[in-house]
């Protein structure tokens, strides 16, 4: 395998989803209820931050097979889990995770933004479209101690 595809896999593998947990908000006689489910993901080039988003998830049979479109409505909630370690230099603003909520169109992407006057990560959730995105968004900071200076890339 060449070392581009590999760090490709690498890169992609450490923002895997890891699911947390579920509630069921309303019952479907056939297929599996709808659910708001919560996912955990670690941002890939910050060691110890974990980001949780919250998310609609829609049943049915329709849901059951993978032709639902999910809500637009997520909720963010970044945080702390370890000591903070940043061995390359982030972008200002870079999209650190996405995942599929329909068939083709649809998609709930995390985007990470560094505060460098405050050197705090900010974490922005949202959902965008092909035609017609939503303005429906999620916002949760992560300050970083002052001995860890965040590095930017130029």
């Amino acid at each position: 395998m060449k070392p581009a595809a590999l760090l490709l896999l690498l890169a992609s593998a450490a923002a895997q989803a890891e699911p947390i947990g579920s509630v069921d908000t309303a019952f479907k006689l056939i297929g599996p209820d709808h659910k708001i489910v919560v996912d955990a993901y670690d941002d890939p080039k910050v060691q110890g931050v974990t980001c949780y988003v919250s998310r609609a998830k829609t049943g049915g049979i329709s849901g059951a097979i993978g032709l639902a479109e999910d809500k637009a409505e997520a909720s963010i909630a970044c945080r702390q889990v370890g000591p903070i370690a940043i061995k390359q230099p982030l972008a200002r603003q870079e999209e650190v995770f996405n995942e599929r909520i329909s068939l083709v169109f649809k998609k709930l992407r995390i985007v990470r933004m560094v505060d460098a006057p405050r050197n705090t990560l900010v974490y922005l959730t949202y959902s965008d479209r092909l035609i017609d995105g939503s303005p429906q968004n999620s916002i949760t900071a992560v300050p970083v101690g002052r001995e860890t200076v965040i590095p930017l890339k130029k």
